[in-house]
């Protein structure tokens, strides 16, 4: 059972429900019953009991993120940050867009290449 979120990292957000009360998911069974919050205020992880919210007391684990994955997750943003600048600077700079032309004829030749050789080694 997971009780706690930490919500405060970079790439997790926990959204929803009433202030305080986040829900995870919703379980649509007979009104309600079974469906799941974590409470920010206690940070407990609650269930509908079909009368309230009850908190789950038992032993828990709790959610973030490893390093590698906040790493590819860095990665991913600064890689999508130059590709937007690139974008931006092809519109008012012809010389940039001929190199960004140039760049995706040869991934596109890189690719081909790599999949020739890729055929090629399983005829071999």
């Amino acid at each position: 059972m997971i009780k706690g979120i930490n919500s405060g990292g970079k790439y997790i957000t926990v959204t929803g429900g009433s202030p305080g009360s986040n829900y995870i998911n919703l379980y649509a069974g007979l009104q309600g019953i079974g469906n799941l919050r974590f409470n920010a205020t206690n940070q407990n992880i609650e269930v509908w009991d079909g009368n309230g919210w009850t908190a789950l007391q038992t032993p828990y684990a709790t959610v973030e993120l490893d390093h590698e994955a906040i790493s590819l997750l860095d990665w991913a943003k600064e890689k999508r940050a130059e590709e937007w600048k690139i974008k931006e600077l092809i519109k008012t700079n012809p010389a940039v867009k001929l190199a960004y032309d140039n760049l995706l004829k040869a991934k596109e030749q890189l690719e081909i290449i790599t999949i020739l050789s890729k055929d090629e080694e399983t005829t071999s």
